[in-house]
């Protein structure tokens, strides 16, 4: 069982969707909010200097075996998002819980999560923990609120 967060790890970042997102009805198309996710996981995980980098460095790739949208609200063009990113789970698996707010009210336009875990690149097999290297790099994010 994992401890519970004293300092978590997460991001935020704002984002005005694009026209090119939408689909023909002028809301943004429901596939392209994993780019909105991802670039809110992206921030975080740079956090522990742990981004695709540093994971293929490692000799670890990360691809996304689970997920789970609750679309609430439509979100238009030309609107200014606020999405967060959250880790929720790290020893055995990556996954991240994501909220989508409409920047200017606040409200809650979205919720997921996604879930990741390890592969090994040099034997290509799926790890059943997350390596000591990402471990390591989530205890001293939680111990310290951040890298030293």
């Amino acid at each position: 069982m994992e401890q519970e967060i004293q300092f978590p790890l997460e991001s935020e970042v704002t984002l005005v969707t694009s026209f090119q997102d939408a689909d023909p009805m002028g809301v943004i198309y429901h596939g392209n909010y994993f780019r909105f996710f991802e670039e809110a996981r992206r921030i975080m995980m740079d956090k522990i200097e742990y981004g695709y980098l540093a994971m293929n460095e490692s000799g670890y790739m990360w691809p996304i075996i689970d997920t789970r949208v609750k679309y609430v609200k439509a979100i238009p063009f030309n609107h200014q998002i606020r999405v967060s990113a959250k880790l929720t789970e790290w020893e055995n698996r990556l996954r991240v819980d994501y909220v989508i707010y409409d920047a200017e009210t606040g409200q809650r336009m979205c919720k997921a999560h996604t879930t990741q875990v390890a592969v090994s690149i040099k034997e290509q097999e799926m790890c059943f923990a997350s390596p000591k290297v990402f471990i390591d790099k989530v205890e001293q994010w939680h111990q310290h609120g951040s890298l030293c």
